[in-house]
């Protein structure tokens, strides 16, 4: 199979394409692929050193209130336009994949007006702009939450959930002994995000002294650059800081309860890992998306909301407390996750992409 893969601007983007990427390889190892991402964002770096050949193309995210900026998006869009249908000419791939970031906008229209076929990817609750654009000039889409199909065009939605389900499934756990913590304590896991959350980790340094005596062990990962800042802090014996964990779920499967925000890929690993958790959403994203996806587990007795705004020592630990100390709970979590999480997520992507290859009948 011949692949174009675009995603850009935030892991939460990227990864589902590198866990589309890695489905592709498992099941047909001779496949060839090439990633279209932006010049400036952290894509740039990390999709050529795992030794994809990369494309990079000039792209800017359109305001959504008038600005004078959008002008410059709108001539970068028509120039990146035509640079992908050069790109897409020369490659000559079997299918054209969009996961998300407005640099998969110009690709994906370029790759149908030469008539390739396509598949996008909505990784959250709420449809964003790019998705919303091109839901007219896919084949189909992919979506992580049911409640989004009927937000696509009849006939064209799938729900395949997010590859990273099935990614995270696969990954070894890891064991209390190797994190150097007490194998007798449960653990709580406290992550906003791979880059951590500013706002959110000097509220919880300011009152990580509460943490003491508690029967049970906390690890913290503030993101690397935060770290910097508490590196040399003193915490209590049952917590750990750490900067970063690569490949969280090791850790996940042997966590009794997270903190966490509500980003797309965080709630698929959660959901079909089973992990009881308490979702802090980001108030600074579009569309209040992250409040949406954790409500969306909220509803179906599935995790715990605690906003941002409200968040404060008292009220966090005493959650924590409650919840871990209640096991009716817990398992009433884990049973409700089981019955919503996708494990085979990429599987679902990955037999789409074939009949889309194989099946010459247009989806409308």
């Amino acid at each position: 199979m011949r692949v174009i893969i675009s995603a850009g601007g935030t892991g939460g983007h990227i990864y589902p394409a590198l866990a589309i990427i890695n489905k592709i390889k498992e099941e047909e190892p001779d496949s060839e692929f090439l990633y279209i991402g932006t010049t400036d964002r952290m894509e740039k770096e990390l999709i050529p050193s795992m030794g994809y050949r990369y494309e990079g193309l000039e792209v800017t995210g359109l305001k959504r209130k008038l600005s004078l900026d959008n002008i410059k998006t709108i001539t970068n869009f028509f120039g990146a336009i035509k640079k992908a249908k050069v790109i897409i000419k020369d490659f000559n791939p079997d299918v054209v994949i969009g996961c998300g970031g407005y640099v998969t906008a110009p690709v994906i229209y370029a790759a149908k007006k030469l008539g390739k076929r396509t598949f996008i990817h909505e990784q959250n609750s709420v449809v964003g702009l790019a998705n919303k654009f091109l839901s007219k000039y896919t084949d189909k889409v992919g979506v992580s939450f049911e409640s989004t199909i009927n937000d696509f065009p009849k006939g064209k939605a799938v729900l395949t959930g997010n590859p990273c389900s099935e990614k995270a499934l696969s990954i070894k756990k890891t064991t209390k002994k190797e994190l150097e913590i007490d194998e007798d304590k449960k653990l709580v896991l406290i992550v906003m995000g791979s880059l951590g959350s500013r706002s959110v980790n000097d509220k919880i340094f300011s009152f990580i002294d509460n943490f003491r005596n508690k029967n049970y062990s906390v690890i913290i990962v503030t993101g690397n650059s935060y770290y910097e800042k508490v590196k040399d802090k003193r915490v209590p014996k049952n917590v750990k800081v750490l900067p970063f964990i690569y490949e969280m779920p090791k850790v996940m499967k042997i966590t009794d309860l997270m903190v966490t925000r509500a980003g797309a890929s965080t709630m698929s690993e959660i959901t079909a890992l089973g992990v009881p958790a308490i979702f802090v959403p980001s108030p600074y994203v579009a569309n209040n998306h992250q409040y949406k996806n954790a409500m969306d587990l909220v509803e179906h007795n599935a995790g715990i909301m605690l906003e941002e705004k409200d968040l404060d020592g008292k009220v966090l630990i005493e959650l924590i407390d409650k919840t871990l100390n209640d096991k009716d709970k817990l398992e009433e979590m884990k049973k409700n996750l089981s019955k919503l999480g996708i494990k085979d997520s990429s599987t679902r992507i990955y037999n789409v992409l074939k009949e889309l290859i194989l099946d010459d009948r247009k989806y409308y």
